[in-house]
């Protein structure tokens, strides 16, 4: 790596372990109360992810009125800030601290789909405490595999790796990470998977998200069409009535083979997008807006950025 090159990963490493280490020695209610306090800043400071959060909502949503679409896109970034904040807490609390913060539903979803024996792959959507959706599962001695994209700085990543695999999650990185996988369902294991970015046409295929279609992996429904396994949504919400993070497990989804996979592949994909946008739908102002979602197009059709 040239120099500078490395001063800037020492850089961002020593601004991130900063901002999470000093987060982290507060009580968690201040420490997520400031996070949520960067987060409204970055509302302020960051003009290019509110130009892509208010595009994304219009496209969504063009029904909502502007100030509502407004109003989601503010609670996006209140929603990252509550993240880094409920992060910062998570390099020394215990399982039992854990579990109380958080009400998990639908476990007995997961449980059953395990005893199977064919694998499972439990997806979820950058919604809500996403990251909570492996964390928990592994204070609840649930521990699992998950497919993660490398953050281009090193040191970080190894920083927050060590976080996600505390309780003994492991992470698998989704650019090498197909034979990995295969071996993990065909051995009954399971796996989890982010699947609501946008990809390449060249890696996934175009489903409708919100009535709009959009690029998505296909690897998933091809892992579960090949080995068998079970398909079971996960997703982590913050409950405002509750003031408590919950942990959702949803029935497996039908799988179908028809004999065509290309056929099975799209529908399947769907059905997972279908799934993501449900919860969305409901917690509208908790998902990623500003990730470009819909950057690659269909063949023909015009940019949307």
């Amino acid at each position: 790596m040239a120099k500078r090159g490395r001063l800037q990963t020492l850089l961002e490493y020593t601004l991130a372990r900063a901002v999470l280490s000093g987060l982290g020695i507060l009580p968690r209610k201040l420490a997520v109360a400031v996070g949520r306090s960067l987060g409204r800043i970055g509302y302020l400071l960051f003009s290019d992810l509110r130009r892509t959060g208010s595009r994304n909502l219009n496209i969504a949503f063009p029904d909502v009125s502007q100030g509502e679409r407004k109003r989601m896109l503010r609670g996006c970034f209140d929603n990252l800030g509550r993240m880094l904040g409920e992060f910062s807490q998570l390099s020394r609390i215990t399982p039992d601290q854990f579990r109380q913060i958080v009400d998990c539903e639908g476990l007995d979803h997961l449980r059953s789909a395990q005893a199977r024996g064919q694998g499972v792959i439990l997806f979820t959507g950058h919604l809500g405490a996403w990251e909570f959706t492996s964390f928990a599962l592994s204070a609840f001695g649930l521990p699992f595999s998950f497919m993660v994209r490398r953050l281009d700085n090193e040191l970080i990543e190894r920083m927050i790796d060590k976080v996600r695999q505390r309780f003994g999650n492991r992470t698998l990185d989704k650019n090498a990470v197909s034979r990995q996988a295969l071996r993990a369902l065909n051995e009954g294991g399971t796996l989890g998977m982010l699947p609501d970015v946008n990809m390449l046409a060249r890696e996934g295929v175009f489903v409708d998200f919100f009535g709009t279609p959009a690029s998505t992996t296909s690897m998933l429904a091809k892992l579960a069409l090949r080995t068998g396994a079970a398909l079971v949504p996960i997703y982590a919400p913050w409950d405002k009535q509750r003031q408590r993070f919950l942990l959702q497990l949803e029935p497996p989804l039908r799988v179908e083979r028809t004999g065509d996979e290309a056929e099975d592949v799209q529908r399947l994909t769907a059905a997972v997008m279908a799934s993501i946008e449900n919860v969305v739908r409901r917690y509208p102002e908790q998902w990623l807006w500003i990730h470009k979602r819909w950057k690659t197009r269909p063949p023909g059709e015009p940019e949307l950025y």
